[in-house]
């Protein structure tokens, strides 16, 4: 059973993580390691970079999660989930839990933590009896789609979505999407 505390849980390369929610006294810090995720692989705009920074406000609606180096406290990745029973954006619906700025460090890259993170959404979601998880990315998000479809998401084409940002730029999201009978649970919370 998820209940929102902290979970121990290992990198590929056999280091130990903890999986927790972001505290206030890191929302800032936060903001720049997403920044930095994002902006290593993507250009983004300043409209994109607010919502990326935006810890604070995701915190105040959404369930943010950090992976940090257990030994060390380094964030080495987060994701948002919504609470139970909500979504995050109009991607979501009903029995769907839809996840948001999924962020690994560019240093950590290939340990497997974004994975990790993935999975745990997947067993996140099975454990509110949610039917699916589904997610919007970038059409140049090229490694996020790699992950995603190792995993087993698949594109939901119909529900793809493009529009002009602030900036004047025609942006094209994909719908990627994960049924969760297909995958068995990754990670056990304590006492499980």
């Amino acid at each position: 059973m998820i209940d929102y505390g902290e979970y121990a849980v290992t990198a590929r390369d056999g280091s130990p993580l903890t999986l927790r929610l972001v505290r206030p006294d890191e929302y800032e810090k936060l903001a720049d390691f997403c920044e930095e995720a994002y902006a290593h692989d993507y250009p983004i705009g300043d409209e994109y970079r607010q919502v990326i920074r935006g810890v604070a406000a995701r915190a105040q609606t959404s369930l943010v999660w950090v992976a940090e180096r257990s030994e060390t406290g380094e964030i080495v990745a987060s994701v948002t989930t919504p609470h139970p029973g909500k979504n995050i954006s109009e991607l979501g619906r009903p029995g769907e839990l839809d996840l948001r700025l999924l962020a690994v460090s560019p240093r950590t890259r290939g340990e497997g933590i974004g994975e990790l993170l993935t999975r745990f959404v997947i067993d996140l979601a099975r454990e509110r009896g949610d039917s699916r998880v589904v997610l919007n990315s970038g059409a140049t998000m090229l490694g996020a789609h790699r992950l995603y479809e190792k995993i087993g998401f698949t594109r939901v084409r119909e529900r793809e979505t493009e529009f002009l940002n602030g900036e004047g730029e025609l942006i094209y999201l994909l719908v990627y999407s994960y049924d969760l009978s297909e995958v068995p649970r990754a990670w056990a919370a304590p006492g499980d």
